[in-house]
Parts: C-alpha cells; sequence; structure tokens
C-alpha cells in the first residue's frame, strides 16, 4: 500500500514515536521505502504524578520513551527526546481543567495535535532540514484532481483518527505522511512482528494519555485550583418536571449521557440530559431527551472550501458512526447543523468534524 509520497526517495523524515506499535512500523515503513528518518519522542507530562502501566492510555510516558529507543536502534535511526512538558500543561491540561468546569466535555487530543504534534514537531521537522512529519496515525494523505493535498480516513474505520486532525494547518498537509493508514490495525501488528519490532504486542494506549489509571474527575480534583473548585457544588434535577433528586460537588463530574455514578435511586433509568453552569444544575431525565436534530458550533477550522447550505457527513464524537446533515452559516463565529436525523448526546465542548465522502474538511466546538 502505497503513500502519496513514496516516491520521493532519499528525502529527510521526522517521525514522530510514542513509543507504541502504530509509530513504530510508521518508522520502519519509511526507512524501507529509501526515507532518511530520523525520530523523536514529546516528554508532555509528568507521570510521577499517576500510576502508569501499558494500556492504561499513556502516551510518551517513561516506559514509552524507552520503548521508542529501543525501537530506534533497533532500526539504526537518530533519536531525539523532546521535553514539551510545559507546552503540553498550557496547551492541554490547562484548557482539559477549564472545560470540564466550564460544564463542557473536552477533546484533549485535538489541542495536543494542534499545537505540540503538527505545530512543535513542524518546527523541529524545519530545524533538522526534513521535508516531512510522520505520525502513526491512522488517516491518509491524497491529492485531489485540482493537485492539492488532503486528508482522508484511513483503510481501518475502527481505528481511524482523522476525527483529531481537524485542526490542521492546509499548508502542511503536503509534508505529512501517515504511513500506516492505509492497513487496518491487525495488518500493523503484523508488520511489527515480521520485522520483529520489540513493540509488535504492546497492548494499545486508551483513553486520556495523561490521567493513567485516574479518573478524569480525580485529575481534576488533584490539579484544579481551591479558586476554580469553591461553591461548585449543586442540585441535581429531574428533565422537565425541576423536581430535586439530589446533590453533586460540581458538574465537572458530569457529562451529557451519562448514566452511572450519578448516586440516584430512582423508580427508571436516568440520563444526564445537560448541565447549566450559572445554576450549576445537573438535568436528569429519561434517555428519549438526549435526541437533537440541531446544534451550533463555534469558530470552524476548515481545511478546504464548504458552502453554507451544503449536506455534509459530520461526526460528533470520536466514535460516532457520522450522520448526514446541513450546515447553515449565522455569523462570522457561528454555524448551526441541523441532522437528517436526531443524534444522541450532542455534547457542549465535543467538536463536529465535517467529511465529504471520505475526505476531511474540518470541524469547529460544540456549544
Amino acid at each position: 500500500m502505497e503513500n502519496k509520497n513514496i516516491n520521493e526517495k532519499n528525502k529527510r523524515v521526522l517521525v514522530a514515536m510514542s513509543g507504541g506499535v502504530d509509530s513504530s512500523v510508521a518508522a520502519a515503513l519509511l526507512k524501507d521505502q529509501g526515507y532518511e528518518v530520523i525520530g523523536a519522542t514529546m516528554q508532555v507530562w509528568d507521570y510521577s504524578q499517576c500510576e502508569v502501566e501499558e494500556g492504561t492510555g499513556t502516551c510518551c510516558s517513561s516506559l514509552d520513551v524507552d520503548d521508542a529507543r529501543a525501537v530506534a536502534n533497533q532500526l539504526d535511526i537518530p533519536f531525539f527526546v523532546l521535553n514539551c512538558e510545559e507546552q503540553f500543561k498550557i496547551s492541554v491540561i490547562n484548557p482539559f481543567i477549564n472545560d470540564y468546569l466550564q460544564g463542557k466535555t473536552p477533546v484533549p487530543c485535538v489541542n495536543c495535535n494542534t499545537y505540540l504534534k503538527f505545530d512543535h514537531l513542524i518546527q523541529k521537522m524545519k530545524e533538522l532540514d526534513c521535508q516531512y512529519l510522520a505520525t502513526g496515525h491512522y488517516a491518509q494523505i491524497i491529492q485531489l484532481p485540482n493537485g492539492e493535498s488532503a486528508i482522508q480516513t484511513s483503510s481501518d474505520d475502527w481505528k481511524d483518527q482523522t476525527y483529531f486532525l481537524f485542526t490542521i494547518d492546509p499548508k502542511i498537509i503536503p509534508h505529512l505522511i501517515f504511513p500506516v493508514g492505509g492497513y487496518t490495525k491487525p495488518e500493523v501488528r503484523k508488520i511489527a512482528e515480521s520485522k520483529n519490532i520489540q513493540t509488535a504486542r504492546k497492548k494499545d494506549s486508551t483513553g486520556i494519555c495523561f490521567l493513567g489509571n485516574q479518573s478524569y474527575q480525580d485529575f481534576i480534583q488533584q490539579h484544579a485550583t481551591p479558586e476554580q473548585l469553591a461553591h461548585k457544588n449543586g442540585s441535581i434535577r429531574e428533565y422537565p418536571s425541576g423536581q430535586i433528586l439530589g446533590s453533586h460537588r460540581g458538574i465537572h463530574e458530569f457529562t451529557y449521557g451519562q448514566s452511572k455514578g450519578l448516586g440516584l435511586t430512582h423508580h427508571e433509568k436516568l440520563f444526564v440530559i445537560k448541565t447549566d453552569l450559572e445554576t450549576q444544575t445537573v438535568w436528569v431525565g429519561p434517555e428519549n431527551y438526549l435526541y437533537k436534530k440541531e446544534m451550533v458550533i463555534r469558530d470552524p477550522h476548515w481545511l478546504t472550501t464548504v458552502k453554507s447550505g451544503e449536506e455534509l457527513r459530520v461526526k460528533i464524537r470520536l466514535q460516532h458512526q457520522s450522520a448526514k446533515a446541513r450546515i447553515e452559516k449565522l455569523n462570522e463565529r457561528d454555524f448551526k447543523i441541523e441532522f437528517e436525523e436526531p443524534q444522541r448526546a450532542i455534547t457542549p465542548g465535543q467538536a463536529a468534524v465535517f467529511y465529504r465522502d471520505q475526505q476531511l474538511l474540518g470541524g469547529g466546538w460544540i456549544l
């Protein structure tokens, strides 16, 4: 399976190596294809602050850095460790905490891609006189009929990661390579095993990388300031009657569609329908109230031209199957999205990501 860049032999490429099997195979494939490969791992978080074990979601922990270095040694390629902890705290951790405290459900991987992988690493790519930056993302670079480069979904629908890539600067797309995007995950593991790469059977990271074994609620309690957590308790009310069913210690502990951990005894199963920041109220009710046909997004970022009124496919969370919807511009910042069919748990703070067929068009933040 060929990437559109593969015919350019002897080009220098910086490979972001997380210590997982995907980026390890990405580096190996590029070396086989004649590239001059340089590996780099970002040290983004002090994992001494949480429990770390393989497969619990960590990325670039000391364990992962060691694995990435070992693979680089095996491939006989130069390897750098980049300390990005301060930038990660500013661009990923702080917004993550702030969003939850504002009653939103954030997507920290988007900020990590925006401000570190495809910003900080792009700068490193230039410093090292590399022509390309490669990652282990499940995505593909294609050439459109007009000659422009674009991002499209990977060959593995379940592992596809284009949802996280909508904030990429279109100008850098021609300099990106996603070597594993044309493979399925089982195929990637087979390649790793055939090359005796030591991460071949390493567990996939799941969840949010900096949490380790912690819940996000505990993480926020640990890392938010006392001022941020002050006066966050409130009531849990039944929707739409308004009957008080219980209390809570902060709306940051709830997300739309949640049914477990509500601390309520009720004659029917209840779901979080919405939260109200101003009154610190969590509204719960039957599941049917979660379905809506419309939403508004703010500050969309486009990789290509999208017309108001155009019918597109929209994903409202990573594992959402995408749904047909029309987009209408309301003002310079806001767009209304109207779905063909009602969608479950449209959640503020999540990303709405747009596709035309398999091509990634851009995305915005759900209000």
